[in-house]
């Protein structure tokens, strides 16, 4: 497996395999403007997973308030073909070596109440549940541009100096 960050033209690989072009599109375009890093995972010439780190003020304000500067794990996925195969855990390291690389202190990142697979692994990855209450969380647009609300715990983990 080989992890690196999306380029333009990894696009349609990304849509064919775990759909969503909008969503990918959207992060792209973001990456293009140093507002975040979409981190990819590929095997055999495709893509398997990806995740993006968000490093622009988080959306919820609870996050904004408690967390400033923080940067953001979102939107991890894994084919289902791949999942329990190492491939999240993979791009979640890779995540946290790029974050620690340009300097941030923490990571944090919202899971969905009632998540516990991806509760569990975050937990045994060493993230952690924060003082503070859960939050509204938004869900990426969907294809018709609504947007769902989760109740979310938010997980923090400190990153290496």
């Amino acid at each position: 497996m080989r992890i690196r960050p999306a380029q333009p033209e990894d696009l349609p690989s990304l849509a064919g395999s775990l759909g969503q072009a909008g969503y990918f599109a959207d992060r792209l375009d973001r990456q293009l403007d140093d507002r975040g890093i979409l981190l990819t995972a590929w095997h055999a010439g495709v893509v398997i997973g990806a995740v993006y780190l968000w490093l622009e003020p988080a959306e919820e304000r609870e996050i904004r308030t408690h967390l400033p500067g923080t940067p953001l794990v979102t939107h991890l996925e894994v084919h289902p073909d791949h999942q329990g195969r190492g491939a999240g855990t993979s791009l979640l390291h890779a995540s946290e070596w790029l974050l620690a690389c340009k300097g941030y202190r923490e990571v944090a990142l919202a899971v969905e109440v009632g998540n516990e697979r991806a509760e569990r692994l975050y937990t045994r990855l060493g993230f952690r549940e924060w003082p503070h209450s859960q939050v509204k969380c938004y869900s990426s647009a969907e294809g018709n541009g609504h947007r769902i609300v989760e109740t979310c715990k938010v997980l923090v983990k400190p990153l290496p100096g």
